[in-house]
């Protein structure tokens, strides 16, 4: 039965969207862009706006909870690239978890007077295993309280805007401020990953009501009302704050940019909001990849004790500790940029693929040729100088990532040859519960 209307649907794309996102990666922006981060997180936003396209069509077309899962496997079959992708799809959502979890140390460290090494990583502990439990225990927490966080986010990004809109100061959005147009467009590479979250509507597609006609609208409309909040509140962050402040508490840019309008209670307003956006999104994160790995276990594509569920609760508890445990163990080993870097070319390649899908796929879905031609092009040049700038300026951040697409390709290699005993058939596969 369909339970989930156009306002439901909408409000899982802006949930999943201003999650921890725009909290963790506001100051990347801000070092790389300058005065023109508005302009950043606007091509970030096409971007995303382009593959939405795809995704609404594909949605449409094949409505499973696997969505980008699914989409994959119909475009591409059984074969080694699926499964790689697959995986790496469940790994970049590893990455978000631990780009949360950093965030969420961020905000915390602002309220004790000494910062220190161990405070900071064990606020990230903290940050994973405490939403890990509440998943063990009460999955059903996850989105009962999911919907009223994503009010609570979005009110007070409205609040910073309409009371920080006074206090801008032109002068620091002028042209002569901006930075290079490469740089510009990496930082809107960079911070791609706080548009990460409005394909979780296609895993919901079978639960949305007039599906033709609601699935398509509430993509658009999720990418575009995230796009206009994320433009208004880099505005205010620039024109409200000098660039040197913003440098200095970079990770931390959002909570400082509330101070000249709201003063100190604006600041710990926001830090208080980022610490509860960053732990419902990891909440929500753990929950989803746990799932994830559920679907793609019952495929074959995982180990199949990734299939075990609670009986009762319909937890997937083995996934939810494989998904804590590893984590942790990024979270706590890599910094803020390279996670964001990581994330977003993480998510930027999936895209890339889901469009080339779509392209595949464009008469089954009645998608037009010329629109998924030119998302395809646009992600695969987001994707190019995003690694390109990567590679000249943080290398290690590229090793990383090139580490996660080998053991991807590595572990469908082996296990399907040792494990499954076949690198294209799928034998675990199962009906999806009604």
């Amino acid at each position: 039965m369909r339970t989930i209307g156009l306002l439901g649907a909408i409000s899982i794309g802006i949930g999943g969207m201003v999650g921890g996102g725009i909290f963790a990666v506001l100051g990347e922006a801000v070092s790389l862009a300058h005065g023109a981060t508005a302009v950043a997180f606007f091509i970030a936003g096409m971007v995303a706006l382009l593959s939405a396209y795809s995704y609404a069509k594909l949605s449409v077309t094949y409505q499973s909870e696997g969505g980008t899962v699914t989409f994959i496997d119909k475009a591409f079959g059984d074969n080694i690239l699926s499964g790689s992708v697959n995986l790496m799809l469940w790994l970049s959502y590893l990455i978000t978890i631990s780009l949360y979890a950093t965030a969420f140390a961020y905000y915390g460290e602002t309220f004790f007077a000494e910062k220190s090494f161990w405070l900071h990583h064990g606020l990230i502990s903290v940050a994973i295993i405490l939403p890990a439990l509440i998943n063990l225990i009460s999955a059903s927490f996850v989105s009962k309280s999911e919907t009223i966080i994503v009010v609570i986010k979005v009110s007070l990004l409205i609040l910073v805007i309409v009371a920080g809109a006074p206090y801008v100061e032109p002068s620091r959005l002028s042209v002569s401020n901006w930075g290079t147009p490469l740089s510009i467009v990496v930082a809107g590479m960079i911070i791609f990953v706080a548009y990460e979250g409005f394909e979780l509507i296609a895993n919901a597609a079978e639960d949305i009501k007039n599906p033709t006609k609601n699935l398509p609208s509430a993509f658009y409309a999720s990418v575009i009302i995230v796009i206009v909040l994320y433009v208004l509140i880099s505005i205010i962050t620039v024109g409200n704050v000098d660039e040197a402040t913003l440098k200095e508490a970079k990770d931390y840019a959002l909570a400082v940019a509330a101070e000249p309008s709201l003063g100190h209670t604006g600041f710990i307003i926001v830090a208080s909001a980022a610490l509860l956006s960053t732990f419902s999104a990891i909440n929500a994160t753990i929950y989803g990849n746990a799932r994830l790995g559920y679907i793609i276990a019952k495929d074959g594509k995982l180990p199949r004790s990734l299939m075990d569920e609670e009986k009762g609760s319909g937890v997937p508890f083995k996934g939810v500790l494989y998904t804590t445990f590893l984590s942790l163990i990024l979270a706590n080993s890599i910094d803020l940029t390279e996670i964001a870097i990581i994330g977003s070319a993480g998510f930027l390649l999936i895209f890339l693929l889901v469009n080339i899908s779509a392209y595949r796929l464009r008469d089954k879905i009645a998608a037009k040729s010329f629109i998924v031609i030119s998302a395809s092009l646009f992600t695969a040049f987001a994707l190019a100088t995003l690694l390109y700038h990567t590679y000249r300026s943080n290398p290690n951040a590229i090793m990383i990532f090139m580490g996660f697409i080998i053991i991807s390709m590595l572990f469908e290699l082996i296990y399907g040859r040792y494990v499954r005993g076949e690198i294209f058939s799928r034998k675990y596969h199962v009906e999806s519960k009604k």
